[in-house]
């Protein structure tokens, strides 16, 4: 019989890895969360980091259940009352609030770095994982009743199952050779926060623009955070830019609709694209998170979809047989129970892109008019964000 140094090895201790070996903490699996850098804990309260996310009410519920929400600073989280969604005509404008929706908030926008500690605390009170960071995987091998994983440093680990949570470069998914068909929008997401002359009363705003899309996203201290998905050209003349300049043209694309800005994160960019993987399963591999599949920011549930992978991968191995868990049979389970809300996301959010990124007269004119109509329709508004929420 095999011995082995853990029941599951996690591979990629980010958000959603962590997130997952958490999931676990009260199960009897034996758990090994390996990640490259050990993220940092302390950090300047007077900074705010760039990577902000929304995270709506079903990823909150696996953050409260897991112990992570309650470490989370409430003067690090800003509730969303209201989204307001403007097209490139003045009619064209689509708006949804929290009290209307009966709720007290659309969602929490939250920085990474705070999210991330929250999990980390966490872990450390957590008996049945253990951490090990510094690390790179160096080897995959997988045979009939177990996963070899050798790391760099040429330590071999044994377990019963190896989840990839290593992003959307996933080495566990190279390694395993799952084909993964990734098309590149031809669009960069600059980012950067300010400060506001105008509070925002927690509302999130989005311009789409037949070239780009912009998003303001509430922070905590009268500040937001944007998020303007565009062209190359267009992210190295933002990346060009004095603050002040930066500051001047983030304010006047958004109509000053929170008056004059103040730069108070240098902006950053990063490259988009729409991944699929082909299985996000094989025998004693799973893939979760960014590692299984990535969407268009446009709507802000890439990491959603990354929570919603860990309550269904974590409910599977909480009852199953800790001997069958990387039983591929059983792991096919977690892929069809996930197949349909990532696949549906990732359409809506490709059809979102292609439909506003282009400059068709036609397109144009029928994609203002439906965010127009959409916004006179009170029970499908209700729908629309309620599926939101509970993604």
């Amino acid at each position: 019989m095999k011995n082995y140094d853990a029941d599951l090895i996690i591979v990629g201790g980010g958000l959603v890895g962590a997130a997952l070996a958490l999931a676990l903490k009260n199960t009897s699996l034996s758990i090994i969360l390996l990640e490259g850098r050990e993220p940092v804990l302390d950090f300047d309260l007077a900074t705010w980091d760039q990577r902000v996310y929304a995270i709506s009410r079903a990823s909150r519920k696996l953050l409260t259940q897991i112990g992570a929400w309650e470490r989370m600073r409430a003067e690090r989280l800003s509730p969303i009352s209201a989204m307001k969604i403007r097209g490139d005509e003045p009619n064209a404008k689509l708006e949804f609030n929290a009290l209307e929706s009966g709720v007290d908030e659309l969602a929490y926008i939250v920085e990474n770095r705070e999210l991330q500690r929250a999990l980390w605390l966490e872990l450390a009170s957590s008996p049945n994982v253990e951490i090990i960071t510094p690390t790179e995987p160096e080897s995959l091998v997988i045979d009939h009743d177990g996963a070899t994983l050798t790391l760099s440093n040429n330590r071999a680990l044994q377990a019963r199952l190896v989840v990839g949570a290593d992003g959307a470069n996933s080495w566990v998914r190279r390694h395993m050779k799952i084909d993964a068909n990734s098309k590149p929008y031809e669009q960069f997401g600059v980012v950067a926060n300010f400060a506001c002359e105008k509070p925002h009363y927690g509302a999130a705003q989005q311009w789409f623009k037949s070239d780009s899309i912009l998003a303001w996203l509430p922070l905590p201290q009268q500040q937001m955070s944007m998020v303007w998905s565009c062209s190359e050209n267009q992210k190295d003349e933002l990346l060009r830019l004095s603050a002040e300049q930066l500051a001047a043209k983030i304010a006047q694309a958004g109509s000053k609709a929170l008056g004059e800005l103040t730069l108070v994160t240098p902006p950053a960019a990063f490259p988009l694209k729409l991944t699929h993987v082909a299985s996000c399963v094989a025998a004693r591999v799973a893939l979760v998170g960014d590692a299984a599949h990535t969407v268009h920011p446009l709507a802000g549930q890439g990491v959603n979809l990354g929570f919603g992978d860990v309550a269904e991968l974590a409910n599977l191995l909480t009852n199953t047989h800790p001997e069958r868990i990387g039983d591929v049979l059983v792991l096919r389970r977690y892929e069809r129970a996930r197949r349909e809300s990532v696949l549906l996301m990732q359409t809506v959010c490709d059809g979102l892109q292609k439909l506003f990124n282009n400059q068709n007269s036609i397109l144009k004119s029928l994609r203002n008019f439906g965010l127009g109509f959409t916004d006179s329709l009170p029970w499908i508004k209700r729908q629309l964000i309620r599926h939101a929420m509970d993604s």
